[in-house]
């Protein structure tokens, strides 16, 4: 009988590396990640296990996965659901979004954010109504906002801006650092495309801008005019 994919999972798992990777996720008392629980493999590891195992993984056992306290468990869930989205009829991808935003607070840390919120969530609402945004941004949720932000990468990649500059404004006098590098992640990918709409949104925002998301915003500009942001 083939393995399931936690199984396989489990066996790889390395605790010399799951020590640095905590750190490195900040699952230290007070930290983001509080809590988290890693069994130290690599991103690598984990995407060869879910291409080989993706197809005989049912919803039943994604469930599973997205529920564990093991933080590269609940990567696996997510990069199943991305690769099932994929290939879904409409249909499907509707259930997989509804299961996707039902188990919204287990995705709990930035990568887990970062691998799935633009590749599913963005995706399905490219050409439907985005209200889902904002109410995560009303959230008051550290990853649901993460995941508003993270979700307009489809939009930029299609040329539109809107959202994201609408989001990124509200989220200006966030507290978190997290949400700072999210929008300013967001801004440069605006820029990389229509470098004159982002200086149009710095050039209204530039003071009340965190200066961490200032610095993403304008890594990829020519150094005369990212010093000259700087220096305002």
């Amino acid at each position: 009988m083939k393995k399931s994919l936690k199984q396989a999972l489990l066996e790889l798992k390395n605790p010399e590396r799951a020590i640095q990777t905590a750190r490195f996720f900040k699952n230290g008392k007070g930290e983001y990640g509080e809590g988290d629980i890693f069994i130290g493999l690599s991103n690598p590891q984990v995407q060869a296990l879910v291409k080989e195992h993706w197809k005989f993984t049912n919803m039943a056992d994604v469930q599973e996965l997205i529920n564990d306290k093991i933080h590269e468990l609940r990567f696996a869930a997510l990069l199943i659901l991305v690769v099932q989205f994929s290939k879904s009829s409409p249909v499907q991808q509707k259930i997989i979004i509804q299961f996707y935003l039902k188990n919204i607070r287990q995705i709990n840390n930035w990568d887990l954010v970062d691998c799935s919120a633009y590749k599913l969530l963005g995706k399905f609402i490219l050409h439907k109504d985005r209200q889902i945004l904002y109410d995560l941004a009303e959230s008051k949720h550290l990853w649901s906002e993460r995941v508003a932000v993270v979700a307009c990468f489809e939009f930029i990649r299609n040329g539109q801006f809107s959202d994201v500059f609408n989001l990124c404004e509200k989220f200006l006098s966030h507290k978190h650092d997290l949400m700072h590098k999210a929008c300013g992640w967001m801004l440069r990918e605006v820029g990389k495309r229509d470098e004159l709409a982002l200086e149009e949104f710095l050039d209204e925002h530039l003071f009340k801008m965190p200066r961490t998301m200032l610095r993403y915003a304008i890594e990829r500009m020519e150094e005369g005019k990212r010093l000259t942001y700087l220096r305002k």
